[in-house]
C-alpha cells in the first residue's frame, strides 16, 4: 500500500525531530490514511478507497463519491480514483441509453 490518500493526493512528509539539545534526527509526518468503503448509488456497490480523514469529509460535503468523481477534474485524481470514475460513466452512460 502505497501511503497516498487517493482523494486530496497527501503524502508522507519528511522533517526532523529536535531534542532538548537542539540534536536533529530524520522523520516521516505520514497522512492520517483510512480505508473507506464508500456507497456509489450509480455503480449499485461499495468502492474501496484509501482516503485521508480531510479527503472523507470532502466527499461528502461533495454529495458522495459519485459527484464527487464526476466533477473532479481527472488531473486532480489518482490512477485508481480515475479508474473508479471511468466505472461510474460507463454504467451511467449505459442507463442513459436504456431510456
Amino acid at each position: 500500500m502505497s501511503r497516498v490518500c487517493e482523494i486530496t493526493k497527501k503524502k508522507p512528509m519528511s522533517g526532523h525531530n529536535v531534542s532538548h539539545s537542539e540534536i536533529k534526527t530524520k522523520r516521516r509526518f505520514l497522512p492520517n490514511l483510512q480505508i473507506v468503503s464508500f456507497l456509489s448509488e450509480i455503480l449499485g456497490t461499495k468502492v474501496k478507497l484509501y482516503v485521508t480523514s480531510r479527503g472523507i469529509k470532502t466527499v461528502e460535503a461533495n454529495g458522495g463519491i459519485d459527484s464527487y468523481l464526476l466533477n473532479t477534474g481527472n488531473s486532480k485524481l489518482t490512477p485508481e480514483a480515475k479508474a473508479v470514475k471511468a466505472r461510474i460513466q460507463k454504467c451511467q452512460a449505459k442507463k442513459a441509453a436504456k431510456k
